[in-house]
């Protein structure tokens, strides 16, 4: 099952897909920027939904589900449109795949800066040897 929640995250309009299986979630947060229309979101999914990267799954413990009177299920949904923000669990895959980004964000930039270094040492010592060399 897919969910997505759609908030105010002072300055930028947020959305977050929640996508759970049988006992696992995985989350994506994607900013609007302006407040969206429900056209807009609806064009967005059915263009972008292929590229959205999902959180690695996680391990959540899912309650049994009963089987509900139909009338008590609407009412549960109408109120969970109504309801403002998203579930502590989504919180959690966000946090988790933000973290991973960092990490992996790092990693990346430490390597281009030694790139670099390299790069320059490398000019360096190529200046060096064509002072030396003469004409």
């Amino acid at each position: 099952m897919i969910q997505l929640t759609v908030y105010f995250d002072n300055p930028f309009w947020v959305g977050v897909f929640e996508r759970t299986d049988e006992d696992t979630i995985q989350v994506c947060k994607v900013v609007f920027g302006a407040e969206p229309k429900d056209y807009d979101i609806y064009a967005m999914i059915n263009r972008d939904y292929h590229l959205l990267t999902f959180s690695l799954p996680m391990q959540v413990e899912m309650k049994k589900k009963l089987k509900l009177n139909p009338k008590r299920l609407q009412r549960q949904v109408k109120k969970a449109m109504h309801t403002q923000g998203i579930g502590t669990k989504a919180q959690q895959a966000i946090k988790r795949q933000q973290e991973t980004k960092k990490r992996e964000k790092r990693s990346l930039t430490k390597a281009e800066k030694e790139h670099r270094k390299r790069q320059v040492y490398e000019q360096k010592q190529l200046k060096k040897k064509e002072k030396r060399k003469g004409h």
